[in-house]
Order: C-alpha cells, then sequence, then structure tokens
C-alpha cells in the first residue's frame, strides 16, 4: 500500500466535509459569477488570437474596440447561462473562507 497515493478508509457514517447550498441569489454568488465572466471572457479572447478581421466591414480601431466588448459580453453569456461550473467552486469556496458553512 503507496501512502502518498491511497486516502485513509472512512468509516461508514462519518461525518463529510460540509459543502454549502449555493444560493444563486446571493452577492456572493453573483460575485462568483462575474469571476467566471471574466475568465471565459478571457479564453474567448485568447481563441481569436491571431485571426484577421475580414471582409469589407472588418479591421480599423473600432473593430479592437468593439471585439474585446464582444469578448466580455461572451463570457457574461456563457456564465449566465451555466458556465463551466467555475462559478460553483469559488462560491463554495468565498462561503468556506467567510464560515457560514452550515
Amino acid at each position: 500500500m503507496d501512502p502518498v497515493t491511497t486516502k485513509p478508509p472512512v468509516a461508514p457514517g462519518a461525518a463529510q466535509p460540509a459543502t454549502p447550498a449555493i444560493d444563486r441569489n446571493s452577492p456572493t454568488y453573483k460575485a462568483a459569477q462575474d469571476f467566471e465572466s471574466v475568465f471565459l471572457g478571457q479564453m474567448v479572447a485568447q481563441m481569436y488570437t491571431g485571426l484577421d478581421a475580414q471582409g469589407p466591414f472588418g479591421g480599423g480601431f473600432a473593430e479592437q474596440t468593439y471585439r474585446s466588448l464582444l469578448y466580455q459580453e461572451l463570457g457574461r453569456q456563457m456564465a449566465a447561462s451555466g458556465g463551466v461550473g467555475i462559478a460553483d467552486a469559488v462560491y463554495a469556496e468565498m462561503v468556506k473562507l467567510q464560515g457560514d458553512v452550515k
């Protein structure tokens, strides 16, 4: 038995660490969701790195400005529609650090 990779056995009925119930209307969850939206916006921006604007309406200073706004809004919409689970994990950690675990 390798002591580094194996976990100690847990007795049946033993207390497990409490995971907080997610209150999706709380300010804490909104902050976690904002964090996820920023992360997703940055991820989307990286996906478009190196692509040139094409067509008659592409290019220029205005496109650079509005492209960053597009990435922010895509991240916000992705997080609002469920995201990738970062908001839930961040929320759980924030609640645990606040000492509000019930």
